[in-house]
C-alpha cells in the first residue's frame, strides 16, 4: 500500500508538472478511499482489543487442538482474554472419571504443550480437568449455605 500511495504522489506531481491541477486532489481522493478500510479494520481490532474482545476463530481452533489430545474427551469451557499483546486462557476439559490425579495432571500438561505449539500468541493457559460426568461451570458452584455470620448464599 506505502508503495501504491508513493506512486500516486508521484502521478499528482506529474500531473500538475504537464498542467493538471486537478490531477493532486484527484488523487488525494483516490488515496484516501484506498486508506479507509484500512484504517476501519485497524480500528474494529484496537477496539475489541480493548474490551478484550476475542475472534471466535481462536476458540475454534483452541478447541481443534484440544480434540487432538489423547485423552481430552471434551473441552467444557474456553475462557480467552488480551492483556497486551498476550493472550491469556482459561480452559475446563473433561477427562475420564476413572484417571488418576496424575493421569489426569498428564493429561493436561500435554494439553497446554499442544496448545502453546499451535497458538504462537498463546503467553498463559490455566487447564482445569474434571471427570466427564461433572465437566462443566454448573458443577462448580456451590449451592446456598450459611458460613460464619453470614446470611445464606451461594457462590455461583
Amino acid at each position: 500500500m506505502d508503495g501504491l500511495t508513493s506512486l500516486g504522489v508521484l502521478f499528482s506531481a506529474v500531473g500538475v508538472w504537464l498542467g493538471y491541477p486537478l490531477a493532486d486532489p484527484i488523487i488525494g481522493v483516490v488515496i484516501t478511499v484506498a486508506i479507509v478500510p484500512i484504517v476501519w479494520q485497524s480500528g474494529k481490532t484496537v477496539f475489541t482489543r480493548l474490551l478484550d474482545g476475542v475472534d471466535p476463530e481462536v476458540t475454534d481452533e483452541i478447541t481443534h487442538a484440544l480434540s487432538h489430545t489423547q485423552g481430552v474427551h471434551d473441552v467444557a469451557e474456553v475462557r480467552l482474554r488480551w492483556s497486551g499483546h498476550r493472550l491469556l486462557a482459561d480452559i475446563n476439559l473433561a477427562v475420564s472419571p476413572n484417571l488418576s490425579v496424575a493421569e489426569g495432571h498428564a493429561i493436561a500438561v500435554e494439553a497446554r504443550h499442544q496448545l502453546m505449539h499451535s497458538l504462537p500468541y498463546l503467553s498463559n493457559v490455566t487447564i482445569h480437568v474434571d471427570p466427564e460426568d461433572l465437566s462443566g461451570e454448573k458443577h462448580h458452584g456451590i449451592t446456598g449455605h450459611t458460613d460464619s455470620n453470614l446470611a445464606n448464599h451461594s457462590h455461583r
